[in-house]
């Protein structure tokens, strides 16, 4: 009651903006408007601008929920496994993902870092950076955005990209659903989604139950998801919108393993995570309030604006038991000023946010799983970040080529009070400029040419500052050593969608093609001294790499999408200290070269490819099935490059049958991952000093759901 009552409290009156109301306007049950106009649907958030595709010089992929219907919605890798340059880890399913993009995001081994994440417009990242997503129902998610690349010149701290998870707000009839799923390991999840529809306003309220004992030893988890979303049109060309979700859940964490532990039983437990009964529990909500408009004599100009609050508890329960309480509050502002100069239309726009979190750490004793009596420890924490953008696009060559100019001004902020030792209060404050510029060249109304160069900042995350005790000075709470990693990137692609109505094959190409290349200095990477995590800088890092994807409908009916990513990513300078005992049991600093070493936890080659065919039996009845494949190539465990996984290769089958009679809609799914059963390491724990750098991926698995609607 405490939580709720706290959570309640949160509710901010700020005005705010709508990063996705145009974006909903397409019919998301239609799925050949999907297919054919992909390239020209509107990307809000992900490059803040109102644009096509097509006219926009990013790498940019948006997927629809019909695209996964049929598929089990447990966890994001369900969802997304098919975009080229996104690596998906997932260690215990969708409540401990690593998402990497070209890179950034595999140095955490614990939730996602270089990634910003969104929902509905809305930071779910912390000040920080760091993202875990469990409040991300996929029952309720309407369409995903992805922009891969550096973002760094409009988000904080996303040198890899922007991904943001849109509510299905774009339904045009009032209808209910009860959806549930199950499968093996004792999957289970149920729950309903319902939309209210009227000319002027529209609600949104989806509630999931999820449950599993899960496929290792001591993984068993269990989440309620509540979320909400009111839109109102208050007049012509404004609108308004108000989000909320409750999570509430738990996870037992079964810990990494070492090469012997993993040949010998991959799905066991480590030994020590489970002596502790290792878990999180996690309560978490929001509140937001959003605003936007356009106006002036040719509506030619727009304002959004948003405002939020946070409520987030947690228990963790490892080497110490820690409970966390952070409340905060957020607000975005955007400016748009559409102006036409020298017979050429430009676009200008300013805009900021700010984001502040606060709350105090307390630590105990961790008695198998148990929160001890005594408080051990008991710091007051805040973060915060503020930054300001601008981005201006200029039309050099009228409806053909468009030069885009980007810059961002950030400054994120921690303070630490130790509660008991005052004497270990510590500040660091991190901050930097990020421009970039991009030029877009159509060389066909639907095929576009692109290049960019820009840098990118990226602060550590509050549990990277964690101090350890050879630092320059061990007595401080934050790390006083440790720096913000700087890229330099480049990017050339081409991208586009070739339409052939009339013919028998090949009647719809869609196709991407992406090659990059980044320079990071003082790259942040993960250690660990006696059994803890801790993170350092690396000197430089050169990374190069190609992403291709093509999405094409072979015949009417049948389609087939293959995502490749190439990656080439290597240390140039690196001298490793590392904390051991010498041959007398005396402590010393040992000194490696790591220089040419692979940088580890990202695959060479990552290969999907999916064939599916939907097939109208009559006009109330339409069967679908699809054979998916994933391949990935070994990764290196550590900096050392001591050790390598093997590669593997994961076949997937979904078939599906959708009955419409009327207003009534059954929804019926089944399906087997990994049908062939293979064993494979699905998630590496980066640079582990005890070497438990292994953990299993999914055995076979099988999985079922029946959804029931009707639509008034």
């Amino acid at each position: 009651m405490r939580t709720l009552s706290r959570f309640s409290m949160l509710f901010v009156f700020f005005l705010v903006h709508s990063d996705t109301m145009n974006a909903q306007t397409i019919d998301t049950t239609s799925t050949d408007t999907i297919r054919t106009y992909q390239i020209d649907e509107v990307v809000i958030t992900g490059t803040r601008t109102y644009k096509r595709i097509i006219d926009v010089p990013y790498s940019i992929e948006r997927v629809e929920n019909s695209q996964f219907k049929f598929d089990r919605k447990i966890g994001v890798s369900d969802v997304l496994g098919t975009v080229p340059g996104l690596f998906l880890e997932s260690r215990y399913g969708n409540h401990d993902v690593r998402i990497s993009i070209r890179g950034f995001g595999s140095r955490s081994n614990s939730g996602i870092r270089g990634v910003r994440i969104l929902l509905d417009g809305i930071p779910e990242s912390e000040p920080d950076g760091q993202t875990r997503i469990e409040a991300i129902d996929f029952q309720s998610i309407g369409s995903i955005e992805i922009v891969k690349g550096n973002s760094s010149s409009l988000y904080t701290n996303a040198p890899g990209g922007v991904i943001n998870f849109l509510n299905d707000v774009g339904f045009r009839k009032t209808h209910a659903v009860s959806f549930n799923q199950f499968g093996s390991f004792d999957v289970k999840q149920n729950g309903f989604k319902v939309g209210l529809r009227t000319e002027d306003f529209g609600f949104l309220t989806t509630y999931s139950y999820h449950h599993a004992h899960g496929y290792r030893q001591h993984s068993e988890d269990y989440w309620h998801i509540l979320n909400n979303v009111v839109e109102s049109a208050t007049s012509e060309n404004s609108f308004l919108r108000i989000y909320g979700y409750f999570v509430d859940g738990l996870i037992r964490l079964p810990g990494s393993l070492t090469k012997e532990q993993f040949e010998t039983d991959p799905f066991q437990a480590n030994s020590r995570d489970a002596a502790r009964d290792a878990k999180r529990i996690t309560k978490k909500g929001r509140l937001g309030l959003s605003f936007s408009t356009t106006f002036g004599e040719n509506v030619n100009h727009e304002i959004e604006l948003t405002g939020y609050g946070t409520m987030k508890y947690f228990e963790r329960a490892s080497g110490v038991y820690r409970i966390i309480n952070r409340d905060g509050l957020g607000a975005t502002v955007r400016y748009v000023y559409h102006y036409h100069l020298f017979d050429r239309n430009h676009e200008f726009s300013i805009g900021g946010d700010l984001f502040s979190q606060r709350g105090p750490v307390e630590m105990y004793q961790n008695i198998s799983g148990k929160k001890g009596d005594i408080l051990s420890g008991l710091t007051d924490e805040t973060i915060g970040n503020v930054g300001v953008y601008f981005q201006h696009t200029f039309n050099l060559l009228p409806e053909q080529m468009d030069l885009l100019i980007t810059g961002r001004y950030d400054k994120v902020v921690f303070d630490h009070k130790n509660q008991i030792l005052e004497v270990q209060n510590a500040v660091r404050r991190f901050e930097d400029f990020t421009p970039k510029a991009a030029v877009n060249f159509k060389l066909t109304p639907t095929v576009a040419a692109y290049a960019s160069y820009g840098l990118s900042f990226d602060s550590p995350a509050g549990n990277e500052l964690d101090n350890f005790p050879t630092s320059s000075k061990p007595t401080s709470l934050l790390n006083p050593d440790l720096q913000p990693q700087k890229s330099k990137n480049f990017e050339l692609g081409i991208k586009g969608n070739l339409l052939a109505h009339r013919a028998d094959l090949f009647r719809r190409i869609f196709f991407e093609a992406t090659y990059f290349n980044t320079t990071i200095d003082d790259e942040i990477v993960p250690f660990e001294v006696f059994g803890d995590v801790f993170f350092r800088n690396s000197a430089r890092t050169d990374r190069s790499g190609l992403e291709i994807g093509v999405d094409l409908e072979l015949l009417r009916g049948l389609n087939a999408k293959t995502a490749y990513t190439f990656s080439n990513f290597s240390y140039d300078t690196y001298l490793a200290g590392s904390v051991e005992f010498d041959s007398l049991g005396n402590l010393v600093t040992i000194n490696r070269d790591f220089a040419g070493n692979t940088a580890p936890s990202t695959p060479e080659h990552l290969v999907a490819f999916s064939v599916s065919y939907e097939n109208n039996f009559t006009e109330q009845i339409t069967s679908f099935a699809k054979v998916s494949y994933h391949l990935a190539s070994g990764m290196y465990v550590d900096d050392a490059n001591s050790e390598k996984t093997e590669g593997y290769n994961i076949v997937n089958v979904t078939l599906g049958l959708d009955v419409v009679v009327g207003g009534l809609n059954v929804l019926v799914s089944f399906g087997v991952n990994n049908a062939f059963d293979k064993t494979y390491v699905a998630f590496v724990n980066t640079n582990s000093a005890t070497l438990e750098f292994y953990e299993a991926g999914e055995p076979r698995n099988y999985f079922g759901g029946i959804n029931v609607g009707y639509t008034f």
